[in-house]
């Protein structure tokens, strides 16, 4: 007697067919939510992106009208003595500089805080 195990084989292929099918589907479902979820993004990173721009842009226009005509040469001597000075300072010196600067930005944040903390008192009394 021969065993026919053909039947087996051909009755389960159409399930792993279908299942194979059904994982492939959502599989593409979501990765086309995940790329409509990009270009989404995308779009919003470029509007912010354009709308920087156009702030850095008007800046620049801003300070070259501000100062068009207006000691130029004064200006540019006293900013090529600072990168002069800038760039021969000993690394000690440019560390201890540094720190400075960040010490004044450390007390202007503090100051900010504590204005801020005044406004939250007289707000909640």
């Amino acid at each position: 007697m021969k065993k026919n195990s053909k039947t087996k084989t051909n009755a389960s292929k159409p399930v792993i067919i279908a299942a194979i099918g059904a994982g492939v589907a959502a599989i593409a479902v979501a990765f086309g939510k995940a790329f409509k979820d990009m270009k989404a993004n995308a779009k919003a990173q470029h509007e912010v992106d354009k709308a920087n721009f156009e702030a850095v842009k008007a800046e620049s226009r801003a300070n070259f009208e501000e100062n068009r005509g207006r000691n130029t040469f004064r200006k540019a001597k006293a900013d090529a003595k600072k990168s002069w000075d800038d760039a021969h300072m000993s690394p000690s010196e440019r560390a201890a500089h540094e720190q400075a600067k960040r010490d004044e930005q450390i007390a202007l944040a503090n100051e900010r805080r504590t204005a801020a903390e005044e406004r939250i008192d007289t707000a909640k009394n």
